[in-house]
């Protein structure tokens, strides 16, 4: 049993986990926040500026303020809202910095000296923002209720953050399948990036409702940083997004290492005998 786990992340083998997914993170932490208001400005140009503060402002004040998450929230979607088109065209060269900072991670684990790599996963990555509306959308839709469900307390809190976790799978499940199917390299068949793309969407799903669970802890993050609790906020978010790329980079292991056998494989070589 052992062997076979070792074998599904056999991509990883012998290759410094930690440095690629912080190297990820870097990229990540330069794109986290143009990915972000680009997001939130094309999805109030397709449903309304309006209608996406209806539907975010429940969450606002349900998420818990002890590391102010409620305060920078508002704040993003604001700024993100009332970003102007030359605003935008600034955005987007940070913004696809994730593509390419995908793809040189998983360029170097599998097919090392892909020419052109930074362009391929800035390129690659474009689809992305643009199904950005829709994504947000649907995630959108379901935050009234989740947050409602929050807000009243006991077990209605527990169905709300199952329903959370079910809406935010749902839309980090597409995203998952892209970047394993066409943002990486080699292009696996179809069955196992669903499935694999699947279950790592389900798990970053969780991976980010811990880190909601993390900001309702009563800490002081400004201890280890002489007392400056925005940059203990910000190594904090660092530390979460290395993390939640280390989930990403097994996802892509095991996508690259397991063949899916159907019930009916042994039966076609047999089939084509017989023709």
């Amino acid at each position: 049993m052992r062997s076979r786990i070792a074998a599904l992340f056999r991509p990883l083998r012998g290759r410094d986990v930690a440095l690629h997914a912080a190297a990820i993170t870097f990229y990540g932490g330069i794109a986290v926040v143009p990915v972000a208001l680009l997001a939130i400005w094309l999805t109030g140009l397709v449903a309304g500026a309006s209608r996406v503060r209806e539907l975010t402002g429940r969450t606002i004040s349900a998420l818990p303020d002890a590391i102010g998450a409620p305060a920078a929230l508002s704040a993003l979607i604001d700024a993100g809202l009332e970003l102007t088109p030359m605003l935008a065209l600034a955005s987007l060269l940070p913004a696809t910095l994730y593509g390419e900072g995908l793809r040189r991670a998983f360029v170097s684990l599998r097919e090392p000296g892909e020419s052109l790599v930074g362009w391929r996963g800035r390129l690659l990555w474009l689809p992305l923002l643009a199904a950005a509306p829709a994504l947000m959308l649907a995630l959108f839709l379901a935050l009234p209720t989740t947050s409602t469900l929050w807000l009243r307390g006991g077990w209605w809190s527990v169905l709300g953050v199952i329903l959370s976790f079910l809406a935010a799978w749902l839309v980090l499940t597409p995203v998952v399948i892209w970047v394993f199917r066409y943002l990486a390299p080699g292009h696996p068949p179809w069955l196992e990036t669903i499935l694999i793309g699947s279950f790592t969407a389900a798990n970053l799903s969780g991976f980010l409702h811990g880190f909601v669970l993390f900001c309702s802890l009563p800490l002081d993050l400004g201890v280890p940083f002489g007392g400056f609790t925005e940059i203990g906020g910000m190594v904090a978010v660092g530390l979460w997004l290395y993390l939640f790329h280390v989930v990403l980079l097994a996802g892509f292991a095991v996508t690259h290492s397991v063949k899916v056998h159907l019930p009916d494989d042994s039966a076609r070589p047999a089939i084509r005998t017989a023709g």
